[in-house]
């Protein structure tokens, strides 16, 4: 038992010395590496702190790093053609080829009026699915759809 009154402990014993942690250094910056532009690695970092291609840290975003990330506006404009610059070029066939069967098929049906739809429709496919895919290719350095 203890007395609550006596404050001596005893003679003290040194800790035994501790080797000092060794200095952290930096994480390389893998994005700073590339050969992009600096507006890309900008959306490349937001998209790291998204949480990566998956985006599960998409809420901690600010307003307008989620629309950066959400849209790309060249490529709905240039659709195929844009993935083909970036790269991109099995996504830029396999939507070509998807788009060109839908429309012959909604032809064939006589849904003419539904085909003008698919062109904006499928803007928006290439426009929502050219940021990360770009990332995929340049970050992570995978082929997309190998």
């Amino acid at each position: 038992m203890t007395d609550p009154y006596n404050s001596y402990q005893g003679p003290t014993v040194p800790a035994p010395a501790v080797a000092a942690p060794p200095p952290i250094r930096p994480a390389r910056d893998a994005i700073s590496g590339l050969d992009v532009s600096d507006k890309w690695k900008d959306l490349f970092r937001t998209i790291e702190r998204a949480g990566g291609p998956d985006l599960p840290r998409f809420r901690v975003l600010s307003v307008p790093e989620r629309r950066s990330l959400q849209f790309n506006w060249l490529a709905f404009i240039f659709g195929p053609v844009y993935y083909l610059t970036k790269g991109l070029w099995r996504q830029a066939a396999v939507y070509t080829v998807i788009f060109i069967a839908l429309a012959l098929t909604l032809d064939a049906l006589g849904l003419h009026k539904v085909i003008r739809g698919l062109g904006p429709g499928f803007g928006a496919i290439y426009a929502i699915r050219a940021n990360i895919s770009y990332y995929k290719k340049m970050v992570l350095d995978e082929a997309p759809w190998v």
